[in-house]
């Protein structure tokens, strides 16, 4: 039996975890202690933190895995390099998930190599000149941190009086000594999921994004297909073919974020793993295969076939969202039985505490349609998530 270790065991890992046990893969979940659901379906655990590679690389050793894999985070990427080089494993280079997991490292390699991006400046976290280190750029910008995910340390202010407060939320969501601030480019966000296998790109599927607007736009959402104009597409597929290349990605799935302005695809940021907020299953309902298999599959060093071309079913996702903090009291799925919606998931139960919704984590839960036209796939939606009842108190 072939062993996976899949680090994390949160939402986002569940899908691959229960993809392995289908498989007959056996899974080493990997994650600081929590209470996460992948735990439970795990074949073993170790309670370790998934950015301790040093400590990983021991325990990949002595399981003798067969392969290392995550999905929904970049907080792991980097530890995935490093267990693929020094084991000889399929994925992402150690070299290649340092740049996937570092805005700055990013950013710099979109510059050196042409990609269309955001114009952006390194600033050390206790510089007091940001200013003066921030001329050139034009207002609004973005303040981020380089580490982090899930939007959080990401901040955008319209003048400098709110700069403070910025680097601030920034200070509270990184582990680096500086960050990034960019151009916030006015335009319509949307992303790209795709896969690089063995150098080259097997599919780039463009899709719509839902958006939160907070402090930044927050993904809540998405849907498939995209509905651009060719060129439109035709340009966001070569800039993202560009990035992926700068990067040196190499089997991995990718999640990419792009904003559209005047007809022209703008690189925000890409991740060496597949998306969160329902996008691999977006994939999945898309082409007709199951991605999570394809995912384990590639990592464990597997011939993976991705034949994109006879499948097209237009689908939609939306997180569920509480509108306040407070305790779950009840929720309720009335909707009647229906094949069109994909699945509808709570992530907490009732006694459970949530947050007002701000950033990614704050999900408590999901909804996925599909439909033979992605009108009838957002309708659908729709109306499951008006039969979807959540009570905060």
């Amino acid at each position: 039996m072939k062993k996976i270790m899949i680090l994390g065991a949160g939402i986002y890992q569940v899908p691959l975890i229960k993809t392995a046990r289908k498989l007959g893969i056996y899974s080493i979940v990997v994650s600081i202690p929590g209470n996460y659901p992948g735990f439970e379906l795990a074949d073993k655990v170790y309670y370790e933190n998934t950015t301790d590679y040093g400590r990983l690389l021991e325990i990949a050793r002595a399981e003798q895995i067969d392969g290392v894999v995550t999905a929904g985070t970049d907080v792991a990427v980097i530890t995935i390099g490093k267990l693929c080089d020094e084991l000889n494993l399929c994925g992402l280079s150690f070299d290649a998930a340092q740049v996937a997991a570092n805005k700055l490292l990013m950013k710099s390699k979109y510059e050196e190599h042409g990609v269309r991006t955001a114009k952006f400046r390194e600033i050390p976290l206790d510089a007091e000149d940001v200013s003066s280190r921030v001329a050139g750029l034009d207002f609004p910008l973005i303040f981020k941190s380089v580490d982090s995910s899930g939007s959080r340390g990401i901040v955008k202010v319209d003048s400098e009086a709110s700069f403070e407060a910025a680097i601030e939320n920034v200070r509270e969501n990184t582990r680096s000594d500086y960050y990034i601030v960019e151009e916030f480019i006015e335009g319509e966000e949307f992303g790209a999921q795709a896969f690089v296998y063995r150098g080259e790109v097997a599919f780039i599927l463009p899709h719509g994004d839902y958006v939160f607007k907070g402090d930044t736009g927050v993904p809540i959402g998405h849907f498939a297909p995209y509905e651009l104009d060719a060129a439109v597409i035709e340009d966001a597929r070569q800039q993202l073919t560009a990035a992926i290349h700068a990067m040196g990605l190499n089997n991995c799935a990718i999640n990419a974020d792009f904003i559209l302005k005047d007809g022209k695809t703008y690189v925000l940021e890409i991740g060496g793993r597949s998306g969160a907020t329902c996008l691999a299953e977006l994939v999945s309902i898309y082409y007709g295969f199951d991605y999570y298999e394809k995912i384990l599959r590639c990592s464990l060093g597997e011939d993976v076939s991705f034949e994109c071309d006879a499948h097209a079913v237009p689908n939609a996702s939306m997180l569920l969202m509480s509108e306040k903090d407070g305790i779950i009291r009840e929720q309720t799925d009335k909707n009647p039985k229906n094949p069109n919606i994909y699945d509808v998931q709570f992530d907490c139960r009732p006694g459970d505490h949530v947050c007002k919704f701000h950033v990614g984590p704050h999900r408590i839960g999901h909804v996925i349609t599909k439909g033979t036209t992605l009108k009838q796939a957002v309708d659908e939606l729709n109306n499951a998530l008006k039969n979807i009842e959540i009570t905060v108190d």
